[in-house]
């Protein structure tokens, strides 16, 4: 049975992830990130190779230094920090991180960048209606890429990886980043919807205690967003048009993981 969807419009306001929820960058960050770990396992001789699946748990949602730290740990690895004005060359977890922050900008300026269609449409129907809208991502070109994709000014507020790490917020899956979206939005998230792909970002709003946690399952699993806190999931946000009068949008339904199921966020 399809499942029933929160009332967007009832909402106090909306916070939204970006990358794979407002615009397909996830692809383009995980080509890039593809491109300097393949460099960095190779160089190393690090087992088992760098995959898909290691974006989605250990980097994905993540802020960009704590997910390198976060995939090296995964292989017994640990490196320097080093400083975030770090070469793009130097081996530490920042020059890494810079390292994959140019490929991804390079990509950015040469292919641009546009919105999905259905998470447009969404975003269009909600400011239409006056609910405040906002971003919380953990990307610190998160203000270049809403502008890039012409959507920068639906949103009242963004909280990107510039902002954690101006006001010293946690990375997702620690529930400050969204907490913070909340407040600097002035609305309740007892009373709101947060909009998230990454189980991180689930996480990160469920434990700041969103009343409603959209999942939208781009590679992650429905049935690990929902374990990381996510209380519906859908395959894309074209799933919130259906008309009320017809049959309720066909969503990614599973059945809840076992308690107990831990994933890495």
């Amino acid at each position: 049975m399809p499942e029933a969807l929160p009332d967007l419009l009832r909402a106090d306001g909306v916070l939204f992830d970006l990358d794979g929820v407002l615009t397909p960058t996830a692809e383009v960050h995980m080509r890039a990130w593809k491109a300097v770990f393949d460099e960095v396992f190779e160089r190393l001789s690090l087992t088992p190779e760098y995959s898909d699946a290691d974006y989605f748990d250990y980097v994905d949602g993540k802020k960009r230094y704590d997910g390198v730290a976060s995939l090296m740990r995964s292989r017994n690895v640990e490196i320097p920090w080093g400083a975030v004005d770090d070469p793009p060359e130097a081996e530490t977890i920042c020059g890494i991180g810079n390292r994959k922050n140019a490929a991804f900008a390079a990509s950015l300026r040469a292919e641009g960048i546009a919105p999905f269609p259905g998470s447009l449409a969404v975003v269009e129907k909600l400011a239409a209606a006056g609910v405040p809208l906002g971003v919380v991502s953990s990307s610190k070109n998160a203000e270049e890429v809403l502008a890039a994709a012409g959507i920068r000014s639906f949103f009242r507020i963004v909280v990107d990886g510039v902002v954690a790490e101006r006001d010293d917020l946690a990375s997702k899956p620690a529930a400050d980043m969204f907490r913070a979206g909340a407040i600097a939005l002035g609305v309740d998230p007892a009373r709101s919807v947060a909009v998230e792909d990454a189980t991180s970002g689930a996480a990160s709003a469920a434990a700041a205690g969103f009343a409603d946690v959209v999942g939208v399952d781009r590679g992650a699993g429905a049935e690990a967003l929902r374990a990381a806190g996510a209380t519906v999931v859908v395959e894309d946000l074209d799933a919130f048009l259906a008309d009320a009068t017809h049959e309720p949008a066909q969503t990614t339904a599973h059945q809840a993981a076992p308690s107990g199921t831990e994933e890495t966020a």
